[in-house]
C-alpha cells in the first residue's frame, strides 16, 4: 500500500477519532502516527485515510484495533534499573520522612499501560513503609488511556520469571502469591492500588500528588503538548513534590517549572513555594503591544479550573487563551486549539459563530447573551447552551461561558409530556411507565456495574471531590424529579387498576363514549354480550359498531345528553346477542358531567333472553318494526 498523501486528511481522521470516541491524538507526533495508522489500514486494506473513516464508521469495532495500534504499551517490571535505585535512594526516604505516620502518600503512575510501573512503585513503598502503614497511608493512582491495557493492569498477574529477573526471588515472593508459572499482587496491599482511565493531553489531573511516574509517555507527544502536560503534572503536585520520567524524556529539564535532582535518571522536584504556572490546558500569551500577558498567575488558573460552567479566554484579538475543564469536555477543545484565532478553532463552528458577540462585547465593554444555542456533542444528545461573553475588567480580552440550560429545556419537555399522558388514554400512560421502568433499570444496571468493580468506585470517589456545589445541586434535583416521577406514576397505575376493577365488577355492559361519540370504555359484559372485544372497539365511532345491538336507536337518547340533559336517559331496546339470540335490553344513557361541563356519554345495558319469534313478537306486531321505545326519565 502506499503512504497516504496528505497530512490534511490525517488531521480530519484524528478529529473524526476525537469526536467519535473522545480520544485526542492530535497532540501526538505526527510522522509516528501516520506510520502507525498506515499500518492498520494495510492491514485492512484501506488506501486513503478518507476511505478508512469509512472503514470506521461501517465498523465501530475497528476502533479498539486501531488504538491498540497507536498505542505502544511497552513497559516492564522495574525498566531501567539504575533509575529504579536512584528512585528509592534520592526520593521515597525524603518523601517518608516528610509525612507523618498517618499522612496519607499519594503517588500517581500516570500511562501505566499494563501496570508494571504501578507494582513496582508499590513494592518500592511498601520496602520503605512496611505493610501496615502502606495499607493505612499510600494511596497509588494508576491512569492510562488504553482501556484494554487497563484490564490487565488490575488483575496484576505477570510471569515468574518476570517477576524474579525484576525483584530479585526475595522481594518477588514476599509480595506476589506464585501459582503455575505466574504471580499475582498481594491482595491486601492490592486495595491501595487505583486504577482507572485517563487521558493526559484532555482530561484534569489527580490533584494533591506527592510523587509523579511518567515513564516514556511524553515522548509520543509534540512539544507543545509536552509542555502542557508538564502543566498538568506541575499543578497535580504537591509542593515539594517529585516528578520521575523515563530516559527518552528530557524537555521538563528545560522549562522552569520543576529542579533537576538527577537528570541522567530523570528526577525532578517541584519547587516547594510554588511558582506561578499555568494550569491544565493554559499556553503562555502572545507577548505582542496590543496583547499583554494576563495576570492573575496561579490563584486565577485554578479558580478558572474549578468553575462548573464552561469558560474560554480570548485576547482581544480573539485568540484562544485558555480554556477550562468544561470547556474542554463540552466543546470538544484539543491542545492545537490554543493559541490559536477564534476563526481558526474548532470551537468557532461548535456551537456557533462566535466572532460577531465577541467582537460587540469588546468594542462596546458589556455582557453579549447569545440565548438557546444547540450544540451537538461527540454524537450525543443535543446540548442546549446560553452563550454569555463577558468582557474582562481592567485587562485585554474576554471570556466566554457556556451555560448548559439543557436540564431546564428538559424540564419543560417533561411536565408538558407528563400533562399529556394524564389526559390521555390508557395506552399511552402505560407507555411512559414502561419507557421509566427501562431508565430506572438501566440506572439500576449502570449501579450495579459501579459496585462491582471497587477500583473504578475508589477512582470515581476521587473525582467526586474535585466537582462544585453546583453539580451536587443539579444531581440532588434530577433525583428529586425522578422520585416525584416515580410516585406519579404508581399512583396512576394505581388509579387504572382501581377503574378497571369497578369496570369489570358491574354485571351490566358499560359503554364510555366522548363528546364525538367515540368509544373509550368497554367492559367485559359488553365483549360477553355483544362478542366484540375491548381492542376492537376502543377509538371506534358508536354508532359504527358491527353488533346485534341497533346502536342508531340510542343516538336521540345520547345527543340529549350531551346537550345537557341531567335526567338519564332510559330505553327498552330489542336485539341479538353474540349468540345469536334475541334479547331484550334496557338501557341507562346518562351524561358525564365534570366542572358544569359534559365530557361523554355512560350507557349502561342489561339484557334480558326472550322467547324468539320468527316474524312477530305476542304483540302482533312485524319483527321489523320499531324496537325502541323511550321511557319517561
Amino acid at each position: 500500500m502506499t503512504e497516504p498523501p496528505s497530512n490534511g486528511e490525517l488531521d480530519a481522521l484524528l478529529a473524526y477519532i476525537h469526536e467519535r470516541r473522545n480520544f485526542d491524538f492530535r497532540g501526538y507526533k505526527r510522522a509516528s502516527l501516520a506510520r502507525r495508522v498506515s499500518k492498520r489500514m494495510g492491514q485492512v486494506g484501506a488506501d486513503t485515510y478518507e476511505r478508512y473513516t469509512e472503514v470506521l464508521e461501517a465498523n465501530p469495532g475497528e476502533f479498539a484495533d486501531l488504538f491498540n495500534t497507536m498505542m505502544i504499551n511497552v513497559t516492564a517490571i522495574r525498566r531501567d534499573p539504575d533509575a529504579w535505585e536512584a528512585l528509592a535512594e534520592l526520593v521515597i526516604p525524603g518523601l517518608v520522612q516528610g509525612k507523618a505516620p498517618d499522612d496519607p502518600i499519594r503517588v500517581w503512575s500516570a500511562g501505566c499501560a499494563s501496570g508494571e510501573e504501578a507494582y513496582s512503585l508499590a513494592v518500592a513503598l511498601a520496602d520503605a513503609v512496611g505493610d501496615e502503614r502502606f495499607r493505612r497511608s499510600v494511596k497509588i493512582y494508576a491512569t492510562d488511556a488504553d482501556t484494554d491495557a487497563l484490564v490487565a493492569a488490575r488483575h496484576g498477574r505477570y510471569p515468574e520469571k518476570d517477576l524474579l529477573d525484576g525483584f530479585g526471588e526475595e522481594r518477588a515472593r514476599q509480595y506476589f502469591e506464585f501459582e503455575g508459572g505466574t504471580g499475582v499482587f498481594r491482595s491486601d496491599l492490592r486495595r491501595s492500588l487505583i486504577f482507572g482511565r485517563h487521558d493526559l493531553v484532555q482530561d484534569p489531573p489527580i490533584s494533591r500528588i506527592d510523587l509523579i511516574a511518567c515513564r516514556n509517555t511524553l515522548m509520543y507527544f509534540t512539544a507543545e503538548v509536552q509542555l502542557n502536560v508538564l502543566a498538568t503534572l506541575h499543578f497535580a503536585l504537591n509542593p515539594g513534590g517529585w516528578l520521575f520520567l523515563g530516559k527518552s524524556e528530557a524537555l521538563v529539564g528545560r522549562t522552569n517549572l520543576f529542579h533537576v535532582v538527577n537528570l541522567s535518571h530523570r528526577i525532578f522536584r517541584k519547587d516547594g513555594a510554588n511558582p506561578d504556572q499555568p494550569g491544565h490546558g493554559t499556553l503562555p500569551q502572545r507577548t505582542t503591544g496590543t496583547n499583554p500577558r494576563m495576570e492573575g498567575g496561579r490563584a486565577a488558573d485554578l479558580t478558572l479550573e474549578s468553575i462548573g460552567v464552561a469558560t474560554v479566554v480570548l485576547d482581544n484579538d480573539m485568540v484562544v487563551l485558555s480554556a477550562n475543564r468544561e470547556a474542554r469536555r463540552l466543546l470538544s477543545i484539543g491542545s492545537s486549539d490554543f493559541g490559536r484565532s477564534l476563526g481558526e478553532a474548532a470551537l468557532n463552528l461548535n456551537p456557533a459563530d462566535l466572532r460577531s458577540p465577541v467582537d460587540r462585547a469588546l468594542r462596546t465593554r458589556q455582557h453579549v447573551i447569545v440565548q438557546d444555542v444547540v450544540c451537538q456533542t461527540r454524537g450525543d444528545a443535543p446540548v442546549v447552551l446560553d452563550v454569555v461573553v463577558a468582557p474582562l475588567e481592567g485587562q485585554a480580552g474576554a471570556a466566554v461561558s457556556f451555560l448548559d440550560v439543557s436540564r431546564y429545556q428538559h424540564l419543560r419537555d417533561d411536565l408538558e409530556r407528563s400533562q399529556r399522558e394524564l389526559e390521555a388514554a390508557y395506552e399511552g400512560l402505560q407507555s411512559a411507565v414502561e419507557e421509566l421502568e427501562t431508565t430506572n433499570e438501566e440506572l439500576q444496571s449502570t449501579n450495579e456495574e459501579l459496585e462491582t468493580t471497587n477500583e473504578e468506585l475508589h477512582s470515581t470517589n476521587e473525582e467526586l471531590e474535585t466537582m462544585n456545589e453546583e453539580l451536587h445541586s443539579t444531581n440532588e434535583e434530577l433525583e428529586t424529579i425522578n422520585k416525584e416521577l416515580r410516585e406519579r406514576s404508581a399512583e396512576v397505575q394505581e388509579l387504572n387498576e382501581f377503574l378497571e376493577s369497578i369496570l369489570a365488577s358491574l354485571q351490566s355492559a358499560v359503554v364510555v363514549l366522548d363528546p364525538e361519540m367515540w368509544v373509550q370504555a368497554w367492559n367485559r359484559q359488553a365483549e360477553e354480550l355483544w362478542g366484540l372485544r375491548r381492542n376492537e372497539v376502543v377509538g371506534q365511532h358508536f354508532l359504527n359498531l358491527d353488533t346485534g345491538f341497533p346502536v342508531d336507536a340510542l343516538r336521540s337518547a345520547i345527543r340529549a345528553s350531551m346537550a345537557g340533559e341531567r335526567a338519564p336517559q332510559h330505553l327498552t331496546v330489542d336485539a341479538v346477542n353474540r349468540r345469536g339470540r334475541l334479547v331484550r335490553c334496557a338501557v341507562n344513557v346518562s351524561g358525564l358531567v365534570s366542572d358544569e361541563q359534559v365530557k361523554g356519554v355512560l350507557v349502561l345495558m342489561d339484557a334480558i333472553l326472550v322467547d324468539e319469534a320468527p316474524a312477530a313478537d305476542r304483540s302482533g306486531r312485524p319483527a321489523d318494526a320499531d324496537q325502541a321505545s323511550v321511557e319517561p326519565g
